[in-house]
């Protein structure tokens, strides 16, 4: 018997909903909250009769602690799934902290005014986590999340020492719009419009954005043009993975796609400083994000894979080792599954997993956890069990 508090109703909320509800002996109950509790009414109506798991909803407003206690305390949930926004991360901490709840999440927090996410904010509520005797997981959607757990499989059976890690992220989906975002649009363009940067050696090196480009030719999409991106896993692995010199986490972009990124740049529509228009302020980013395609309504129409994994160099028996492990999703399966296409599901999937994790007490220690902190089998197991099955390559191409 367990019950889950799920906070946000979009498309990683709905593939989060979707899981714990395949997984019904875990998840008995489940409660889910937003904002607009219409839409977590709508997920109520699509799966009650369909699921073991009992589904009540509620109205919240994530950014106000009293509103989350309150809700917390009545619920009485044993974990807090937050699928909301990454602005929201320490209103849900504080109000789980209160309550005594777990909590998990998939993106770490960020300020709403600043495009920089690091962990600080959140490693710093590891003392009181464990006073309270209860367990936070950062970051468990696919990466940060899977690439994390890779890592930490990686290091428990292969390897004595891992030097470098490449982590690629290849969406070869087409969603047949000349300019869309897969997942929250203000999220995506504040991610690739931000400086590129990586770990070297211990320190982070940082170029401008794009700077860095590869080419690579990942299994069942093809070649694909990749760029260097700042990505927040790259500062958790390097403390908790051992013998690390370098990091590097790359993504795929088509052309299209940059090149209307540039112009919306250049005419100042990707700026978070508000601006003044008629009598009103608004942010050019959140009105950018009002007229692009909603990310949930490109699941019927998106075609095509995604592959994410984690390239690994390193030592084992005095010998150098390579790794690649990585999953391979098609976006119209997930659609036909759960309604929503391969972005969503490799982030909710192991959100659910996570959670899991935390419930049947493979991964319950009382603080503030990344993913590669706990042991990946149990995890790992459960990836293909549920959704995102793994492959492995011993003598995969490495990227220069």
């Amino acid at each position: 018997m367990s019950r889950a508090l799920i906070i946000g109703a979009g498309g990683v909320a709905g593939v989060v909903i979707h899981k714990c509800c395949q997984n019904s002996e875990v998840f008995t109950d489940i409660c889910i909250a937003s904002r607009t509790k219409s839409k977590c009414d709508k997920f109520k109506e699509e799966l009650q009769g369909k699921t073991k798991t009992n589904i009540t909803t509620a109205q919240v407003n994530a950014d106000n602690v009293p509103e989350l206690v309150a809700l917390m305390k009545e619920y009485k949930p044993d974990i807090c799934i937050n699928v909301a926004l990454p602005y929201q991360d320490l209103h849900i901490m504080d109000a789980c902290l209160e309550c005594k709840v777990d909590y998990l999440d998939t993106a770490n927090y960020e300020p709403e005014d600043t495009a920089k996410f690091e962990y600080s904010w959140q490693w710093a509520y590891r003392e009181r986590f464990e006073k309270a005797g209860i367990t936070a997981v950062l970051g468990s959607g696919f990466d940060p999340g899977v690439t994390g757990v890779f890592c930490a499989y990686a290091q428990k059976h292969y390897f004595d020492e891992i030097n470098y890690i490449d982590i690629l992220d290849c969406n070869g989906g087409d969603h047949g719009y000349p300019f869309a975002t897969n997942f929250n649009p203000e999220i995506n363009i504040r991610e690739v419009s931000a400086k590129g940067s990586y770990i070297q050696d211990g320190e982070w090196v940082e170029t401008e954005p794009m700077e860095i480009k590869r080419v690579y030719n990942f299994d069942q999409v093809g070649e694909k043009d990749m760029y260097l991106l700042h990505h927040e896993e790259l500062e958790s692995l390097a403390l908790n993975i051992k013998g690390i010199k370098r990091i590097r986490f790359f993504m795929t972009f088509g052309q299209s796609y940059l090149t209307h990124l540039k112009c919306l740049e250049n005419v100042g529509m990707t700026s978070i400083e508000p601006i003044m228009y008629e009598g009103k302020e608004i942010v050019p980013l959140q009105f950018l994000k009002a007229v692009l395609p909603d990310p949930a309504s490109l699941g019927p129409r998106t075609k095509g894979k995604t592959n994410i994994g984690c390239i690994f160099q390193g030592k084992k028996d005095g010998k150098d080792k390579t790794y690649y492990v990585y999953n391979v999703c098609d976006h119209q399966e997930c659609y036909k599954e759960v309604g929503s296409q391969a972005i969503s599901y490799t982030t909710g999937v192991p959100a659910m997993i996570g959670a899991m994790m935390v419930l049947t007490g493979k991964w319950k220690k009382p603080g503030v956890y990344n993913v590669e902190e706990f042991d990946p089998d149990p995890f790992m197991e459960a990836l293909n069990k549920w959704g995102l099955p793994w492959t492995e390559n011993f003598d995969p191409v490495l990227v220069d």
